[in-house]
């Protein structure tokens, strides 16, 4: 059908050069920045602790704009510490074994207090601040402005700290409350104050884990574990920016096993590592307004540290360590989702964006493993009524929608736009995957609308006026990169509604769409009705079409990507 078309236009532009091989991608960074808590989601207090065996301790520094861990001779032997705004926090213990957090106010207990005596006297080292500080109870160490300052004790009002610092009877000392950006560390779930840290806006406190041994070191935070170290910022003023700064390796180790089943074959693995790779590497900045360059969700990638990662999981991201996806030599935005439905398809025919090497693949290997996949199957069913008032909240002026069609499919057989018809007549236009969603709420482009079914036309590529004989033979691909005949005899391809049918011929226009067929309003058994297959966006790899090509049809990794990602080159 399409794909025999397709297949000769490809094999045209093959046999004029071949590619050339490409020099292995080096980026900018080691170090990624993922934002774990930011934006609406920022935090008053911020809790870390030792793995145990996996570091002994903090230290304090901060990142210079190449992402290094500058030390400023700060730390402490504490394994659990806090950090918090310097106002009044109260220490309210976790419910039910879960961990507790510091709120702002002085309802909870012990409170730490924004208020504190500070000796006049600045020092340039940390070794010399804390010996002075051992002159006084209740004393600590502060990092402002680049020097090192001794404060003592921490009081809710000024009124409290004066009345402390005329019975100390020393000199030198006087009450100091920290600006909007100063950060207190304290040890967890008391009022010890261990250190504070204020540089301005531009530099922010980092605190790094302490090596105990000769194992990777690993931090507990918010009930996941951490390897790297992280960076404190009051962005707004008040509460806390919180940012993973971690070596790209350990961050594709903390998305595997978040993105893929843990168990899954090595070599879908190792397919699922170079793309979380390179798609990290290819959005740095993306929440450049946190100070990060991803956040710890799907728009981005999941990431939620060494919590499911296993010896599978490490050894396909070891296996793949620096191993990127190209094209041209430039980095690709290597887009995934859970299936397909059948065909992956053109950026173009989903967000607008043509990628040369996100070009839709008709996709054979979902097929084995249909029924393990959830929600795969999925159908959508509206009244007039309903589907009216959904595209009026949605801001559309319409009467009652009396019919609904797909107009036109995309090559590989996803549905490019729906056409809606209400009873005056006017017609409402929906395409590519935001509008459809918008539309109709379809979670993915892979469907059919009503009794409707895919009724393709004459073989031509791009040119109605160039046909091709139904007789001739026809030319296709192989994973390998060769070009071979098709054998004669019958051809199948993946239909709209997910099934292999014979190909006895598409039209492909030039508009990189496909005319659509059928008849019918869209209703059966009088309400219109969606069946589809597949769950994401269509774009780029599909996740259980990597674990059957991996399980069932001995493909290597190498293969995989090659075949969802055209034209590519991996190293």
């Amino acid at each position: 059908m399409k794909a025999a078309a397709m297949a000769i236009v490809v094999c045209i532009a093959l046999s004029l050069f071949a590619p050339q091989a490409q020099a292995a991608y080096e980026p900018p960074y080691s170090t990624l920045r993922i934002a774990l808590f930011f934006g609406s989601g920022a935090l008053p207090s911020a809790n870390l602790q030792n793995v145990s065996g996996r570091g002994s301790g903090f230290e304090f520094g901060y990142f210079n704009s190449d992402r290094e861990f500058v030390p400023i001779g700060a730390y402490v032997d504490d394994t659990a510490i806090s950090m918090l705004m310097d106002r009044n926090m109260s220490w309210y213990a976790g419910e039910g074994g879960g961990s507790g957090e510091y709120r702002e106010g002085t309802n909870g207990s012990p409170v730490v207090g924004c208020f504190h005596a500070q000796l006049e006297v600045a020092y340039d080292t940390f070794a010399e601040a804390k010996n002075a500080a051992a002159s006084y109870a209740e004393s600590y160490v502060k990092y402002v402005s680049g020097k090192f300052m001794v404060l003592v004790g921490s009081y809710n009002t000024r009124e409290e700290a004066n009345a402390a610092v005329s019975s100390l009877g020393a000199g030198g000392l006087a009450v100091e409350a920290g600006t909007s950006n100063t950060i207190t560390v304290v040890r967890t779930g008391t009022d010890v104050v261990l250190f504070e840290f204020d540089m301005g806006t531009s530099t922010y406190l980092a605190v790094r884990p302490r090596p105990s041994g000769d194992e990777q070191c690993e931090t507990w935070f918010k009930r996941n574990r951490y390897r790297g170290a992280f960076q404190y910022a009051r962005r707004d003023g008040a509460l806390l920016t919180v940012v993973n700064y971690v070596d790209v390796e350990d961050y594709v180790g903390g998305i595997l096993p978040y993105e893929m089943n843990n168990s899954w074959p090595m070599e879908a693995l190792k397919a699922q590592a170079c793309c979380a790779r390179t798609y990290a590497l290819s959005s740095l900045n993306r929440h450049s307004a946190a100070g990060a360059d991803l956040c710890t969700e799907e728009h981005c990638q999941v990431y939620r540290g060494r919590g499911s990662s296993n010896a599978r999981t490490d050894q396909a991201t070891e296996e793949t360590a620096g191993m990127y996806i190209t094209y041209d030599g430039e980095l690709c935005q290597t887009y995934y989702a859970s299936s397909n439905g059948g065909a992956s398809e053109s950026s173009a025919n989903v967000w607008g964006q043509a990628l040369p090497y996100l070009q839709g693949v008709v996709d054979p290997y979902e097929a084995d493993v249909a029924a393990r996949i959830p929600s795969y199957n999925w159908r959508i069913t509206f009244t007039q009524a309903e589907i009216t008032q959904r595209l009026r909240s949605r801001g559309y002026d319409c009467a009652t929608i009396v019919s609904m069609a797909v107009s036109r499919y995309t090559p590989t057989g996803n549905v490019l736009s729906v056409a809606l018809t209400d009873a005056n007549g006017k017609v409402l236009n929906f395409s590519r995957r935001g509008e459809l969603i918008t539309a109709l709420g379809v979670p993915t482009q892979h469907f059919t609308i009503g009794n409707a079914s895919w009724e393709p036309g004459g073989i031509y590529a791009n040119d109605p006026a160039s046909q091709v004989d139904a007789e001739s033979q026809y030319y296709a691909i192989g994973g390998d990169g060769e070009i071979r005949a098709v054998p004669a005899g019958s051809m199948y391809a993946v239909t709209g509604a997910g099934g292999a049918d014979d190909v006895v011929a598409v039209a492909v226009g030039g508009d990189n769409s496909v005319g659509s067929g059928g008849s019918g309003n869209g209703m059966v058994n009088g309400v219109f009705t969606i069946n589809g297959r597949g769950r994401g966006h269509n774009v780029g790899m599909s996740q259980w079409g990597a674990f059957s090509m991996a399980e069932y049809h001995g493909k290597s990794f190498l293969e995989i990507i090659q075949f969802y990602y055209t034209g590519v080159e991996v190293g």
